[in-house]
């Protein structure tokens, strides 16, 4: 094979990579070009397919509500689930304002340091509005009336509210029923516990005399429990709302919002009556 023959061979390799990398070039410019362009044809043909329900489920917020499912028949455990008049409630809200729920059950003491720390959005366990706790977080409109009063054993000397003064009392730690107890009657004279149950078991077994707490738990308590009683008298009423972070004026308006209408179309005591009898 001559030198001239090779050559020619060599020049048309060259200009047959040249024409290659030509083309792959053009290729990459009109690829670059169409995907910056909106709403381009070939953008369209390629987008993947979303429903409104897919688009609406991945926009939606989460609500997170804590809780202390000890506390019937405001919450409690059903199975796997925390049901109750909070729960509904708080349900109902997280559908008004378009959100997905989630119940936290966490110790009634740390709901409000929980809330504080950005945790938790809103606090819901049949809590009452008081002083001290205003200090720490806001309170949405009251839903809900609750009735502080005295579990005692049938046999029991105590017989009023004022037979009370002296005794060993049991209350649900950071309720207000441990925070009026302490104050009346001295918190030597004040056994806490984790939860109502716990301090009823200690009533049972003669570790207290009496226990104060929510009417409604109490009265699922006694039917619970041969031999208790609830004393006629009311000790404290009060009334429950949710609690918010103090920072996080724009979800308690949207909440109290919420509330406002559920209370004002029946809501609220629909639920209430579904689960307290009159």
């Amino acid at each position: 094979m001559s030198d001239k023959n090779v050559e020619k061979k060599s020049g048309g390799k060259k200009v047959g990579f040249i024409i290659i990398g030509v083309i792959a070039l053009l290729a990459i410019i009109v690829t670059a070009y169409f995907a910056a362009v909106p709403d381009n044809p070939i953008k369209k043909a390629v987008k993947p397919e979303t429903t409104a329900a897919s688009e609406s489920n991945a926009a939606k917020e989460t609500l997170v509500m804590a809780t202390n499912a000890e506390f019937p028949p405001y919450e409690y455990h059903e199975g796997d689930a925390i049901v109750g008049i909070d729960a509904e409630i708080a349900q109902a809200i997280a559908d008004k304002l378009g959100m997905e729920l989630k119940i936290e059950d966490v110790a009634f003491d740390s709901i409000i340091p929980g809330v504080q720390a950005g945790k938790y959005d809103m606090g819901m366990a049949g809590m009452t509005v008081t002083d001290e706790r205003l200090q720490s977080v806001n309170f949405s409109d009251s839903y809900a009336k609750g009735v502080q009063v005295v579990i005692v054993k049938e046999d029991s000397a105590i017989k009023s509210i004022d037979d009370v003064k002296d005794k060993k009392i049991g209350v649900q730690t950071s309720t207000t029923g441990d925070i009026y107890a302490s104050d009346d009657y001295g918190e030597e004279n004040v056994t806490k516990f984790d939860n109502g149950a716990v301090a009823v078991q200690a009533l049972l077994s003669g570790k207290v005399d009496c226990v104060i707490i929510d009417n409604e738990p109490a009265k699922s308590y006694v039917a619970a429990n041969k031999g208790l009683k609830i004393l006629e008298t009311a000790y404290v009423e009060e009334d429950y709302a949710i609690c918010f972070n103090k920072k996080d004026t724009e979800l308690q308006e949207k909440v109290n919002g919420a509330l406002k209408e559920l209370i004002a179309d029946g809501t609220v005591q629909k639920i209430v009556d579904k689960y307290i009898k009159a």
